[in-house]
């Protein structure tokens, strides 16, 4: 696995870059919802609670897909690993490989194997971290509010 280190190097490289572009939507993501959640003057506070909740849910889903994309890119060039599981793999196997990691779920019916297991712990790791900052953003809008009301 390691005689390849230009693969593995390009392993490294995509799961930097994924992880920065989601890390950037999250961000840009969150920031425009609270604009826009604090602009509106809902007499029901429920429906602000839910349109942070989608907003919130269309996020992790398009970081989802964003690694989504680098796995599925990734297992195209030679030698960056594969998914056992999934012969062949279709970009919704690597979403839905994406998808479970990102939720920590875990590795079930699809695994990776070679270097592509870089990109798939850096993705669990940082689909924990997002889902975390998620939550802290729906407990501190939800707070604000129902305090101001």
């Amino acid at each position: 696995m390691y005689q390849h280190w230009d693969a593995n190097l390009l392993v490294v490289m995509a799961t930097a870059l994924s992880v920065g572009i989601a890390v950037l939507v999250h961000y840009e993501g969150l920031s425009l919802l609270s604009r826009g959640l604090s602009r509106r003057h809902e007499s029901h506070r429920r429906r602000k609670v839910l349109y942070g909740i989608f907003g919130v849910l269309i996020l992790h889903v398009a970081e989802i897909w964003i690694f989504g994309t680098a796995i599925w890119g990734l297992l195209h060039l030679e030698h960056t690993g594969s998914i056992a599981g999934a012969h062949p793999l279709g970009l919704f196997d690597a979403v839905y490989m994406s998808a479970v990691t990102f939720t920590t779920v875990g590795f079930g019916d699809l695994a990776p194997v070679g270097p592509i297991r870089f990109l798939a712990g850096t993705l669990a790791l940082t689909g924990f971290v997002l889902i975390t900052w998620s939550a802290s953003f729906t407990y501190l809008e939800m707070t604000r509010d129902w305090r101001d009301h």
